[in-house]
């Protein structure tokens, strides 16, 4: 019996610390993620994309500056914008290297900043090479773009260059996220343009070199039943890629 017993605190106890050692989505992240005005699109596929898990990852809190680097249709700018308020602030950066991708048109990101509900939002249009902030900030993210920044259609990016500059806009203690989806192991950008994957290691040592120190990942998005053969585009596995986040920060001064 005192066996027993004993077996069954200390399964109490365990399950206590896992309680505890499981991140909070606090209030500020979950009204964000349920903002009203956020298009039916963007919702439609927050089960996938997990938006309060990631945001929580990344730290961003109210009254922080954030970079949304490559931010397509504003997915994560318009949750970032709601997470930071009034007293923050998101710079949208739009590379014009993609602006053939928009047909003449002005890039979709601009709907966003031109939304009075998104007043604290800003873009940035720029070559990529070019990329910089007009103060520092306190993350930059990137969702699902850093291997095209290897592709022919943006340069290819020089990326020492752009990893030097984001370490530079950053604040001392800055994060930089990076999610992406994952190519085969020792694979480095072979895949960026044909499968649009990067192999993760390759990302972290472009990064690490321009003096950023790895200090978090996320597996919320892992798929181990993605073998990394195909394009993120096919049918059979579009929205259900092996993705992997990184979290890197600038050293404290």
């Amino acid at each position: 019996m005192l066996r027993t017993m004993t077996l069954a605190t200390i399964a109490g106890l365990a399950f206590t610390a896992a309680a505890l050692a499981a991140p909070a989505t606090p209030a500020y992240v979950t009204a964000a993620v349920a903002d009203a005005h956020r298009p039916a699109t963007d919702v439609a596929v927050d089960a996938e994309r997990k938006p309060a898990g990631l945001v929580v990852f990344t730290g961003v809190k109210p009254g922080d500056s954030v970079v949304d680097l490559m931010p397509g249709g504003g997915y994560f700018t318009r949750i970032f914008s709601k997470v930071v308020g009034l007293e923050g602030h998101v710079y949208a950066f739009q590379p014009t290297e993609q602006k053939v991708f928009f047909k003449g048109k002005p890039a979709p990101i601009k709907a966003v900043a031109d939304d009075p509900e998104y007043k604290n939002v800003s873009v940035i249009e720029a070559p990529i090479d070019g990329f910089s902030v007009p103060a520092k900030v306190d993350v930059v993210w990137t969702s699902q773009n850093y291997h095209d920044l290897h592709n022919k259609l943006m340069g290819p990016a020089d990326m020492a260059k752009l990893n030097k500059a984001i370490y530079d806009a950053l604040k001392p203690g800055g994060v930089f996220i990076v999610l992406d989806h994952a190519a085969k192991a020792g694979t480095g950008t072979a895949d960026t343009d044909t499968l649009h994957r990067i192999d993760p290691a390759a990302v972290k040592a472009e990064v690490e070199a321009a003096g950023f120190k790895l200090t978090g990942e996320s597996d919320v998005l892992r798929n181990p039943a993605d073998d990394h053969s195909l394009i993120v585009f096919d049918p059979k596995i579009r929205h259900h890629t092996d993705q992997f986040i990184f979290r890197f920060e600038k050293p404290k001064m």
